[in-house]
């Protein structure tokens, strides 16, 4: 293959991974596919290993945070985490340029375009193939849907406000679609100069820039239409410790931590919010796992006269065989003594090889001491209602990544949208930041406002619109007292709340559907 088809996947490798955090070029998502699309059909006799190039450039490269584990546990062999990931995330991109170039559009006759109805038929094929293949990686082996090509739009407000009825999966397929129109608008357009040219009319060049211009068009309206709304204001305050990571891991530490969180907590109390917000695993020893935690608890209860939601290890007797959860609790305002287990949620989206080792009896000689022990897995879509018209759910560590996952609590009557989390495993990278630029899209897409507390940041606002108000600066110490607009009871549920992903599972059976057609009509 020419050296410039490498290059050429190479180039939408990084052209892709600058749309994210730290760089945040997110307009060059417009055309980062692009230049792959023109090495698998004008030039690529191997379309899988120029689309594996590319989405192994970009997945390293955006996921090079991950790295920092190496240095946090001391462990050399942790830095090449990013390339193991990526290694498998790459096989994502590596199929739709596959099916680009071996399904879609085999001959190079075709790949002359034509015909402008045949070529916008093409465009949606190959949106349709990306979505599917989008949607798969947020589920299967557990999932990982990090920064879908949706995600880089997260600071461009009138676009992505359509996520309320396609879901970010919605967007990555219009992303694509003008990806591919881009490069077929330019190929025919090339092959058509000459005598002639202004008598020919190229729908898919109107109709694409149709699509933009109506998408574009729909979030100003929104923008501009849609008020705060007409619920209740609530004060709640977020908690950032920024305790170090290294102190989670030093039970002589706890002490320290623990008392840290009870001065900053008694701080914001006096401001009275409605509502005092802890992030995740704030206490490495769960409420009644020792008479000293719950003296703590009850002492910091009858001097915090407010709800208190806390992030915390849970273990319980309920099985055969004690586990143990990560789970949010909300501690009643005191001064009546606690006498039974506050209400709590238990993680349901658990991290693999963090929370638990997938496939332990093959893996654990090999992961084991990294892993030593498996956080059970939560089974109930909690909604905490501290109060009238005040229900909100509580999305722990990067579950506020998963569109599926999230809506199910709104379906529940949840009418705010909590994230606890520690993102101090990451240290100083862009890992936080990217996992800000994921959750803004729950915001969107069920219309409620989401706030985040992590231990290290970023602690900020997210409103129904997809905007971000930063509360405290990341990797800094403190808290944030801040009124929140939490919208009525009755708000109806969007498009996309009610029916999930229809986007992406939807494009994989079309996509299916036409791969099955191809090998029937050959036959």
């Amino acid at each position: 293959m020419g050296l410039w088809l490498w290059l050429a996947a190479i180039g939408s490798g990084v052209l892709l991974s600058l749309c994210y955090p730290p760089w945040n070029q997110g307009g060059l998502v417009w055309f980062g596919l692009a230049p792959l699309a023109c090495a698998v059909w004008f030039g690529g006799k191997r379309p899988w290993l120029l689309g594996y190039l590319a989405g192994l450039v970009f997945f390293t490269t955006t996921f090079h945070w991950l790295s920092a584990l190496g240095q946090l546990f001391q462990a050399p062999a942790l830095m090449g985490l990013p390339l193991l990931l990526s290694a498998y995330l790459a096989l994502y991109p590596a199929t739709w340029a596959w099916f680009l170039a071996r399904i879609l559009v085999p001959s190079a006759e075709a790949r002359r375009f034509p015909n402008s109805w045949r070529n916008l038929g093409t465009g949606v094929l190959a949106a349709s193939a990306w979505a599917g293949l989008e949607w798969v990686r947020g589920w299967l082996l557990s999932g990982f849907s990090w920064d879908g090509l949706g995600v880089a739009l997260y600071q461009d407000l009138p676009m992505i406000q359509i996520a309320e009825w396609v879901g970010t999966i919605g967007l990555s397929w219009l992303i694509a679609f003008v990806n591919v129109m881009g490069v077929i608008i330019v190929r025919r357009i090339l092959g058509e100069i000459g005598a002639g040219f202004m008598r020919r009319v190229r729908w898919e060049f109107s109709i694409t820039l149709a699509v933009i211009v109506g998408v574009f068009s729909y979030g100003l309206r929104q923008l501009w239409t849609t008020g705060a709304p007409a619920g209740t204001t609530m004060m709640i305050a977020a908690i950032q410790p920024n305790i170090p990571q290294t102190d989670k891991f030093d039970r002589e530490a706890d002490d320290r931590t623990q008392q840290k969180l009870e001065n900053l907590t008694l701080s914001a109390a006096a401001l009275n919010p409605g509502l005092i917000l802890w992030p995740e695993a704030s206490t490495s020893r769960g409420l009644f796992a020792d008479q000293d935690t719950f003296d703590r608890f009850e002492r910091m209860r009858t001097q915090v006269p407010i709800p208190l939601l806390i992030g915390t290890v849970e273990d319980t007797l309920e099985e055969a065989v004690p586990l143990s959860f990560n789970a949010a609790m909300l501690l009643p305002p005191g001064p009546a003594p606690l006498r039974e287990q506050p209400p709590a949620y238990r993680k349901m989206h658990l991290v693999p090889f963090g929370e638990y080792l997938p496939l332990r009896p093959l893996l654990n000689p090999i992961a084991g001491g990294l892993v030593p022990g498996d956080i059970a897995a939560g089974r109930d879509f909690t909604v905490f209602q501290p109060g009238t018209d005040r229900a909100f759910a509580t999305l722990i560590c990067f579950e506020d990544t998963l569109g599926d996952l999230t809506r199910q609590f709104v379906r529940k009557g949840a009418n705010l949208l909590v994230n606890i989390t520690n993102d101090g495993w990451f240290l100083r990278t862009a890992g936080t930041e990217q996992h800000l630029a994921n959750a803004v899209l729950r915001a969107v897409e069920n219309r409620r406002p989401l706030i985040r507390c992590g231990n290290s940041g970023v602690t900020a606002l997210v409103q129904a619109n997809g905007s971000i108000d930063r509360w405290i600066q990341p990797h800094t110490e403190g808290f944030a007292v801040k009124p929140v607009a939490i919208p009525p009871a009755k708000t109806p549920l969007t498009f996309y709340t009610r029916f999930g992903d229809w986007v992406g599972w939807l494009s994989a059976l079309g996509t299916l559907a036409f791969c099955g057609w191809r090998r029937w009509g050959k036959k």
